[in-house]
């Protein structure tokens, strides 16, 4: 028999009560966590009164150690209430957090359901952990990232339809509803009759969902037509007052800006030969003789408008190219082109990286370069960068709440020149200075 191993003894009883802190090691995240939720104020988030007259049963779980459970669950990648529910019994950093007393996957989900969708209670502990992370010297902007992901809705993409097929089953609707009203009217009269038959009878509101449908695809359309004519409105008018934009021109400007700049010159040249006939006639009444170098005519035959007249003349034959190109795609078409979807109008086909396409929505996050969050969002833009200036504009809040909040000893008095070394993103003396590294920085 083998010896020299340390024994294993499952049986033996501990000598004295044993304390469940002293199962973790002093800087493990489950106490970080705790202590950031005992920091903050969750009164939205206190346990819903027992009815009166009710029993009063068992007590309730202390909410603060729900959203622990919560928090830290998220934070280790559980979101199964049924995950963390069996964690609080094999895991010690969640047995320690529940004190050994966990709750069922029941409570925790409906605590979740609760207290979670109230958008305004989530903001302001958001805010909350912002500004207690400024007071411990997180929330490092020197760097700040951005990114997104893609997830799926609650929707096939199969039932993306396109506006063309739409509008059939819009028709083949409300045709179907026509004739059946049509045929109990004569049945029965006045009177209501039975209900509709049963393929009417569309549990998801079929037309509802098929009109709301269309309805994006035709705000989508308009919307995007209506930035490609301001584009060539803008355009035309800079090009009008002499100082067109350097770069290609918009399509739909190109024919009128080649006839403008055409009319331009030789509105130019027609100018320049009336003052040259006006000064030649003053010249003959005086002299007898006329002046020298008379200009080409008519104003056509100027070398700079033939070359703006052979420039409208090719613009024209590119919007020409463009329409039949345009109607030749359109009449070769085998895809489903600009398609909205019935189950969930709100999301869009995302492209995702090597998968493909998948039915839902863009989440966006930021963090800093310690691994504070300072904001998110989830958008049915299919792209980052249309994400860009919203997140902006949430980096820039959390910035003031790190900022209202970060840590300082003894601040000097405040002065004109410090609020604008603020403004200016400028460092303080006497203030931190959040946009350098800090020494966990340095040693990442």
């Amino acid at each position: 028999m083998a010896y020299g191993y340390r024994a294993v003894e499952r049986d033996q009883p501990f000598l004295l009560p044993p304390d469940m802190r002293e199962w973790l090691p002093a800087g493990h995240l489950a106490f970080f966590v705790i202590d950031a939720v005992n920091a903050v104020d969750i009164s939205g988030f206190a346990a819903r009164p027992a009815r009166r007259g009710s029993a009063a049963g068992r007590a309730a779980y202390d909410p603060r150690m729900l959203l622990t459970l919560l928090v830290y669950g998220y934070a280790r990648g559980l979101r199964s209430s049924r995950k963390i529910e069996r964690a609080c019994t094999e895991d010690v950093a969640f047995r320690v957090i529940c004190a050994q007393d966990p709750p069922d996957h029941a409570t925790l989900a409906r605590f979740r359901r609760r207290h979670f969708a109230d958008e305004q209670a989530m903001q302001s502990l958001f805010g909350q952990v912002l500004a207690i992370a400024a007071k411990a010297g997180l929330g490092r902007l020197g760097l700040v990232a951005v990114d997104g992901t893609k997830i799926a809705a609650d929707a096939s993409a199969e039932a993306n339809r396109t506006e063309q097929k739409l509008r059939e089953l819009a028709g083949q609707v409300l045709a179907e509803a026509e004739a059946a009203d049509a045929a109990e009217d004569a049945l029965f009269g006045d009177a209501r009759g039975d209900e509709l038959p049963a393929e009417l009878a569309d549990p998801v509101t079929r037309r509802e969902r098929i009109a709301a449908a269309l309805a994006q695809l035709e705000a989508e359309r308009t919307a995007a037509q209506a930035v490609r004519e301001n584009k060539a409105r803008d355009y035309l008018r800079q090009a009008a007052a002499g100082a067109a934009p350097a770069g290609p021109r918009p399509a739909e400007a190109d024919v009128a800006a080649a006839q403008l700049k055409l009319d331009r010159l030789t509105a130019a040249q027609q100018a320049r030969i009336d003052d040259w006939d006006k000064r030649n006639a003053a010249q003959i009444a005086a002299t007898g003789k006329g002046l020298p170098h008379p200009p080409r005519r008519p104003a056509s035959e100027h070398v700079r408008v033939r070359e703006a007249a052979a420039l409208l003349e090719k613009a024209k034959a590119r919007a020409a190219r463009a329409a039949r190109k345009a109607a030749e795609k359109e009449a070769a078409r085998k895809g489903d082109g600009p398609v909205a979807n019935i189950t969930d109008p709100h999301s869009h086909l995302m492209p995702t990286r090597g998968r493909g396409f998948i039915q839902g929505y863009n989440c966006q996050a930021a963090r800093s370069a310690d691994g504070l969050i300072l904001g998110g969002m989830v958008t049915s833009q299919t792209t980052d960068y249309a994400c860009f200036g919203p997140m902006l504009g949430q980096i820039t809040a959390a910035q003031d709440i790190l900022r209202a909040h970060a840590s300082r000893a003894d601040p000097p008095a405040e002065g004109p020149h410090r609020d604008g070394a603020r403004r200016r993103g400028l460092p303080v003396a006497g203030e931190p200075d959040l946009s350098r590294p800090g020494p966990a920085d340095r040693h990442r």
